[in-house]
């Protein structure tokens, strides 16, 4: 098996306008392998060869609700990198919800059933991980950098399945850099100053566009919400009238 340098190399060649044969015949590399490399560049390991988006007609993963609920973990707490000969997805997750580690796992399983995902322990959280050269088909936002210092859109396909199954983005995301914690406030009660405790629902991202996904979701839901400043930068969107906290209970809930 070729290495991706020697493929890419051979491919280089080609690009300069060389016939396959003077190709082949320099390299010592058939024309056949060589010309399904201009098709796939990326070698195809055993399971990995199944992908939606890699079809002569392309079309969304399967199990669009999973992959909403995934691609929020990803956007919020999620990479992609490239390895050697494949790609690795990592979704961190804080050791402080167990739970949620074993839903990201579940969602990786069902968006690539083919793979294994691994839990790789890292300080204070656990790294869901699966190693697949297609996650770059199913998650077409990775890229050098972090991801609030680039741009982060939606394709198509991906705003139709967010349109879809907009709760399962929204679960995502908060449970990627969302919260639901409980506030305080005093009020005058026949007199006498009385403390009042109310629910609420924070989602911190340092990247807009990150941000306007989470937000758009929660309008096509009919979730109010506000934005909240920290050192002069909305971070953080807020969700805290009490019908729209229902409905957040109702579909996202806590954290476990």
């Amino acid at each position: 098996m070729y290495d991706i340098t020697i493929r890419r190399q051979a491919l280089a060649l080609v690009a300069q306008g060389r016939s396959l044969n003077s190709v082949s015949r320099q390299t010592g590399i058939s024309r056949a392998a060589i010309r399904s490399w201009q098709t796939r560049l990326l070698p195809v390991r055993p399971g990995a060869a199944e992908c939606s988006r890699c079809a002569l007609v392309p079309a969304p993963p399967p199990d669009a609700p999973n992959y909403a609920y995934l691609l929020g973990l990803y956007l919020g707490d999620g990479c992609v990198s490239r390895l050697a000969r494949t790609y690795s997805l990592r979704i961190a997750c804080s050791n402080s919800w167990p739970g949620l580690i074993e839903e990201c796992a579940r969602a990786v399983k069902r968006v690539r059933p083919c793979n294994k995902v691994f839990r790789v322990r890292a300080q204070g959280c656990v790294m869901v991980t699966a190693y697949n050269p297609h996650w770059p088909c199913l998650f077409p936002q990775h890229g050098p950098g972090r991801k609030h210092e680039r741009r982060i859109r939606l394709r198509n396909w991906q705003q139709e399945i967010a349109d879809l199954h907009p709760w399962d983005l929204v679960r995502g995301l908060v449970h990627s850099d969302g919260c639901r914690i409980v506030n305080w406030t005093t009020r005058m009660v026949a007199g006498r100053r009385k403390r009042y405790e109310y629910p609420r629902y924070f989602f911190t991202n340092k990247s807009g566009d990150i941000r306007r996904i989470y937000t758009d979701a929660l309008d096509a839901v009919g979730v109010e919400w506000s934005t909240l400043a920290r050192d002069c930068e909305p971070l953080n969107i807020s969700v805290a009238r009490r019908a729209s906290v229902a409905l957040m209970d109702a579909h996202v809930g806590a954290k476990y």
